[in-house]
């Protein structure tokens, strides 16, 4: 096993065992952004599966004593990265690191670590002969964070916020590499240990009082953790996935009321949902000023995955089955 660890925004160089005749499938995979929530699920995945992974983070992964795979710092990406170093040695890149959304941040900022340092990688990935990159976007490079209609490939982009945007920037600047490439836009991504978005649900699911939620027939799609990281070591291994753009969530959408509910069973707690009116709870969440927090909870997004299942993809975990499971996890 090798390490690789940056000094002053170069690194030392590292390079993979070889690969003997009976590991003639395996691939040399940098994984950027290998210490999220994603990422660490994906990169134990790949190393069971037998490839060699350099999990690429600003802070160690699991695999940094892994047999076959190694850790490799990762610089911050809103400043200029060498990855030469990172590449040395790989065919294979899948690239996750990203800002997310944070409070109090500037629309560059997003820029500078999404879009430019996604173009500054591209670049020498094709300099250096990379044969294969799936890039990680978002469903909001597509449609914001709501929509009146099934979303697919097929509409226009139409990115609401400055994440959005700079995830959709991302994608033109992978389309224009020449490197052959994957595009996947995840919906909201739930499982154990799972942040932000769902680890809110958690929380509200957790409460000990009626929920005004009974009344929400809005329907949301969502995606387990387990059939992401299917869907990329799926799109790894079938030609017929390079250069195209794909939507990925799970078969079925779920209502908000479901939703909650589900959580709510899971952790042993009766539904308990109260069918206040959803236009009442509307009013009072943007009163505070919260009207992000509405389109999220309040509005419907529901996504199809039909282009990447036309090709072979078929997710094996049923959306109620998964927030059972991440919820019992989460209270372990």
């Amino acid at each position: 096993m090798h390490h690789l660890v940056e000094h002053s925004g170069r690194a030392e160089a590292s390079v993979f065992p070889a690969i003997g005749a009976s590991e003639r499938m395996s691939l040399r995979i940098l994984v950027t952004g290998a210490s999220g929530f994603i990422g660490s699920a994906l990169t134990n995945a790949l190393a069971n599966d037998g490839h060699f992974v350099r999990a690429a983070s600003r802070k160690p992964t699991s695999l940094a004593n892994a047999p076959g795979s190694e850790w490799a710092e990762l610089s911050d990406i809103e400043r200029e990265v060498d990855w030469a170093p990172l590449l040395d040695g790989v065919d294979t890149v899948i690239h996750l690191a990203a800002i997310a959304h944070r409070t109090q941040i500037d629309s560059g900022q997003y820029t500078r670590a999404n879009r430019e340092a996604t173009a500054h990688l591209v670049k020498a990935c094709a300099q250096r002969g990379i044969k294969r990159l799936i890039f990680m976007s978002s469903i909001g490079a597509q449609a914001g964070s709501a929509a009146d209609h099934v979303v697919t490939e097929k509409d226009e982009p139409w990115p609401m916020t400055a994440y959005d945007r700079a995830k959709l920037g991302a994608e033109e600047e992978v389309r224009h590499s020449g490197v052959p490439f994957t595009i996947l836009r995840p919906v909201i991504v739930y499982g154990p240990g799972a942040k932000a978005n769902m680890a809110m649900m958690m929380k509200i699911a957790s409460l000990p009082v009626p929920l005004p939620f009974g009344a929400f027939q809005n329907r949301r799609s969502l995606l387990s953790i387990d059939n992401l990281v299917q869907a990329v070591m799926f799109c790894l291994g079938n030609p017929d996935t390079i250069n195209r753009t794909f939507i990925v969530c799970d078969p079925e959408p779920i209502t908000l009321a479901d939703m909650i509910g589900t959580l709510r069973e899971a952790s042993g707690r009766p539904r308990n949902l109260v069918p206040i009116p959803p236009a009442a709870v509307r009013a009072l969440v943007l009163a505070t000023g919260r009207r992000g927090l509405w389109d999220r909870i309040g509005r419907e997004l529901v996504a199809s995955s039909a282009d990447l299942q036309s090709v072979g993809w078929s997710p094996r975990v049923q959306t109620k089955d998964g927030l059972r499971a991440m919820m019992r996890a989460s209270s372990r």
